[in-house]
């Protein structure tokens, strides 16, 4: 899989890109960084509707696949675009970070996602 990140792109647009892979994920932009094994602070959450242009350093791609862990891909956004990224799994009827499984795959997140939401809460 490949994200783009170009001037011209939403934080909706990176979202929506991620998502139509990994349904049951989903990735959170932060205006800063989180520590490892913590969470980002609710208050640093950015907007949907940001512009990359505001937010990153440069253009370019993301490529990786479903057995990438969590917390590799977070870095990669942070070090290629400074994008502070934090990715959220499906549990039932809410979204958690994955702070403490940040070693899992991407595949394992979702798959462990998808298998939470279908049980009946």
């Amino acid at each position: 899989m490949n994200i783009q990140v170009k001037d011209n792109l939403t934080i909706s647009d990176i979202q929506k890109e991620f998502e139509e892979k990994f349904q049951y994920l989903k990735l959170m932009f932060f205006k800063k960084p989180h520590s490892e094994k913590e969470g980002s602070a609710k208050k640093d959450l950015l907007n949907s509707t940001v512009k990359l242009t505001n937010i990153r350093h440069k253009n370019g791609k993301i490529a990786f696949d479903e057995n990438i862990a969590v917390n590799e891909l977070e870095q990669l956004f942070k070090d290629n675009f400074g994008l502070n990224v934090q990715v959220f799994r499906k549990s039932g009827k809410s979204w958690i970070e994955t702070t403490v499984t940040d070693s899992w795959s991407l595949k394992k997140q979702n798959d462990q996602g998808k298998e939470l939401s279908e049980l009946s809460f």
